[in-house]
């Protein structure tokens, strides 16, 4: 298998890399836009720089490169700045995905999206594979039209939808919930956390097992991927409070709306991960376990 992932520089980029680059029988390809990050840590794993916006540049790489599995992690995920940036959103979320597809009919690779909770309108949840998406923000709106470019191949595909992902990462600006909690919490501050929300948070440890499964049996179709239990965001904050012994009375419950941001969120949303248990062996950690992880990870 030569198995070539976008958005190595990522956090689920990261990761893939990290748990494959030593996997026997699998020749890994990383690319991301930019330098790469992974060069000190994963020296021997081949990086190629490339732009999934760019479609010569796509069709170029994959023929030179010659994967026979690709996962596409690469993506603009802040639903605020896909709100307020929707031609630049559009780009990276839609334009990309019709490049990459064209490129995997072309060469006959298996091609592995990762998708998002937010094509749901947050009415009910958790969901299965066979709830019917209806997007309220942008970005939900970015990615249904790429899964829906994924879907019309006539390649080999899958897709991946997934929620709410945690973890770590090296040089990865943005921090998670976990973190954020645990790290405000020590530093004595109120924090206001959402109660009227509900997910699956995704340790994303286990989103890369998932995408590797999904690769390693050539899957097809559409699948849920995400962890089993529901929270809301204050839930997960009361745990990573008792996890690390912290005051949890410094975290107020508060609706969504008590937040004025640019795109809506859907309320209600989660996964229900039968089939990718079923179908793939898919076997998420439970949220305990994934705040140990990152508290071994990160201390």
């Amino acid at each position: 298998m030569r198995l070539l992932i976008t958005g190595s520089n990522g956090l689920l980029g990261q990761q893939l890399v990290a748990r494959l680059h030593q996997e026997p029988g699998v020749e890994l390809i990383a690319t991301s836009r930019g330098t790469n990050k992974l060069a000190g840590l994963h020296p021997a794993v081949r990086f190629v720089p490339l732009d999934v916006t760019d479609r010569a540049q796509v069709l170029q790489v994959l023929a030179e490169e010659q994967p026979t599995h690709l996962i596409h992690t690469a993506a603009m995920t802040n639903a605020d700045e896909c709100e307020l940036n929707r031609e630049d959103c559009w780009r990276q979320n839609v334009t990309a995905v019709e490049n990459l597809v064209a490129a995997c009919e072309q060469q006959r690779i298996h091609l592995l999206h990762l998708s998002t909770d937010f094509v749901f309108n947050g009415d009910t949840g958790p969901l299965t594979e066979d709830a019917v998406p209806a997007p309220i923000n942008f970005y939900g709106e970015s990615k249904l039209a790429a899964e829906r470019a994924v879907q019309a191949s006539r390649g080999q595909w899958a897709i991946l939808r997934t929620v709410l992902v945690y973890g770590t990462a090296h040089e990865y600006g943005r921090t998670n919930l976990v973190l954020w909690v645990r790290d405000s919490l020590r530093a004595g501050k109120q924090l206001q956390v959402v109660n009227d929300q509900l997910r699956t948070p995704t340790l994303v440890e286990d989103l890369a097992e998932g995408c590797w499964l999904a690769a390693r049996q050539n899957a097809t179709g559409l699948y849920h991927i995400s962890g089993a239990e529901v929270f809301t965001p204050y839930q997960m904050a009361l745990r990573v409070a008792a996890y690390f012994e912290l005051d949890a009375g410094l975290l107020t419950p508060v609706d969504a709306a008590t937040f004025t941001q640019p795109a809506r969120r859907p309320l209600r949303t989660g996964f229900i991960i039968d089939k990718a248990r079923r179908e793939l062996g898919y076997a998420p950690h439970t949220f305990e376990e994934g705040i140990a992880l990152l508290a071994r990870q990160t201390e």
